[in-house]
């Protein structure tokens, strides 16, 4: 582990150092500002089109469309995946070490992150195609191999770095989509649900009530995700609306009787952005601790930037590129606007953790203060923080059947359609770590690996930048502006031919 741990830690610090915050947050700019600041220019648009339009039968309805889901279906898993521990351990990590103004970067990341998500989704539907099975397969992998390497004298560069994202994301749906989840899923449980019988015992370097959790959790995984992306999502759209409206309400109700502190909540995180307090650093560095930490935790919230929801996105039976985009900008409008904030506020009203100071060093600390900020209102029995436990739970498993879909796309892409099963099998192994493992590792390894798959997706969004403002421009032109042009659906002319025969 100590090993481990070391080559993890340098690894960590190259990709998350000022060159690859660079990359991430200047490629949400860029494509912010090429898009002419989309996600506010034309956010009556996006929003219609999807929170708005969730009762029509298009958008909800199942389709019979083999290996495809409804634009709800996509996202409800994208957000299934996406909704997890960095909502609600992440969020309390960055206050504890980079104090409250690394909220409000995360808030930056998000703004920005909403274009990102949008472009990576717009060319996963342009560049999908159907796999051996018949199925729907689309992600960064594909369009850094026929988009990237369609330039003259980058074929073997899009390939290459289509295999190399491929590999990271299937290092991260170990990571970020196995064992940072089920660890602060059996943290938390472990700590709400104590049963001192069990875990009393020790076995394999921790207690019986760890390890039964871990295999508890491989039955239920193994059960759902060996079903294929349908059952996946089916899975997903009933529990994901369910949890994400119990914890803003949750949190509204706790936000609401501190209401005397959110002035000066909003305040810290405004001002301690520019201006950290003492422990996390003070001028300048202070600033890069808090930026730095609120942008990692950003990331590992949304995933914006990462090119990993795009593979559940291209799932969708829509036809439209830019359709599935808007769907990308709520998707992380969402998770960190909506979620993020909320537990943040939670947090700063609660009076939990003095965000003036620096956190204990205690292991799994912030994975239990949003529990312990429940517990500040709900207090009776523990409820709030057996309230926490069960939230993360379902956030935190929700994510990991996600993953397990975006990690079967990255096999897939590199070892063939019909031997997934052996990832899956694979994934479903390594909750038992998880569950094991520290907490502070289980954080470690995942950020490592979603900087690593960002690197890849960001060169092939960036290069690709100047074909996303042409599907952009063509999807306003001819829905916003009525003007008769052609769609640009597919790079493939028989895909193409495929969609603009459907009805949207």
């Amino acid at each position: 582990m100590e090993l481990i741990e070391k080559i993890n830690g340098s690894i960590n610090g190259v990709v998350w150092g000022i060159f690859g915050l660079a990359l991430l947050i200047g490629t949400g700019i860029l494509m912010t500002c090429l898009t002419k600041v989309f996600q506010i220019s034309h956010i009556g648009h996006w929003w219609k089109h999807t929170i708005g339009s969730l009762f029509k039968k298009e958008v909800i309805s199942h389709t019979k469309e083999k290996g495809a889901i409804s634009p709800f279906q996509a996202l409800c898993t994208a957000l299934a995946a996406t909704v997890g521990t960095g909502n609600i351990a992440g969020v309390a990590a960055a206050i504890c070490i980079g104090g409250a103004g690394a909220v409000f970067w995360m808030w930056v990341a998000a703004f920005f992150g909403m274009m990102t998500n949008f472009s990576e989704n717009a060319l996963g539907i342009y560049f999908r195609r159907r796999n051996a099975n018949g199925e729907w397969s689309g992600g960064a992998m594909y369009y850094l191999q026929d988009g990237l390497g369609s330039k003259k004298g980058f074929k073997t560069i899009g390939k290459v770095l289509a295999i190399l994202f491929s590999f990271f994301a299937m290092f991260a749906a170990f990571g970020i989509g196995s064992m940072a989840q089920v660890n602060n899923i059996v943290t938390n449980v472990a700590t709400a649900f104590d049963v001192s019988a069990l875990s009393s015992i020790e076995i394999f370097g921790t207690n019986l009530y760890r390890f039964l959790l871990g295999i508890v959790l491989m039955g239920l995984t193994a059960l759902i995700t060996l079903g294929g992306v349908k059952r996946i999502a089916n899975v997903a759209e009933k529990i994901v609306p369910f949890m994400v409206a119990l914890f803003v309400i949750g949190s509204l109700v706790i936000i609401g009787l501190n209401y005397d502190a959110v002035l000066p909540a909003f305040k810290a995180i405004f001002v301690n952005a520019f201006q950290p307090e003492a422990f996390v650093g003070g001028a300048l560095g202070g600033v890069i601790v808090a930026m730095t930490n609120g942008f990692k935790r950003g990331v590992f919230s949304n995933e914006a930037g990462l090119g990993s929801s795009v593979m559940v996105h291209s799932n969708s039976n829509v036809r439209e590129p830019v359709k599935q985009g808007m769907w990308g900008i709520f998707e992380v409008f969402a998770d960190t606007m909506v979620v993020c904030t909320m537990t943040a506020l939670v947090i700063l009203t609660s009076g939990v953790h003095d965000y003036t100071q620096a956190a204990p060093a205690v292991d799994g600390y912030s994975s239990l203060l949003t529990g312990a900020a429940f517990n500040s209102v709900f207090s009776w029995g523990d409820i709030g923080q057996k309230f926490i436990a069960i939230a993360l739970f379902l956030f935190a498993f929700t994510t990991v059947l996600g993953w397990s879909h975006y990690g079967s796309k990255a096999w897939e892409y590199v070892f063939g359609a019909k031997s997934v099963v052996v990832f899956k099998i694979i994934h479903v192994c390594t909750i038992m770590f998880g569950a094991v493992m520290t907490n502070t590792l289980a954080w470690d390894i995942s950020d490592t690996f979603n900087g690593l798959m960002m690197f890849p997706n960001l060169i092939g969004v960036v290069a690709l930048s100047p074909l996303v403002v042409k599907i952009t421009k063509n999807y306003v032109d001819r829905k916003l502006r009525k003007k008769d042009v052609s769609p640009l659906l597919s790079f493939d002319p028989a895909t193409q031919a495929e969609m603009e025969a459907k009805e949207d």
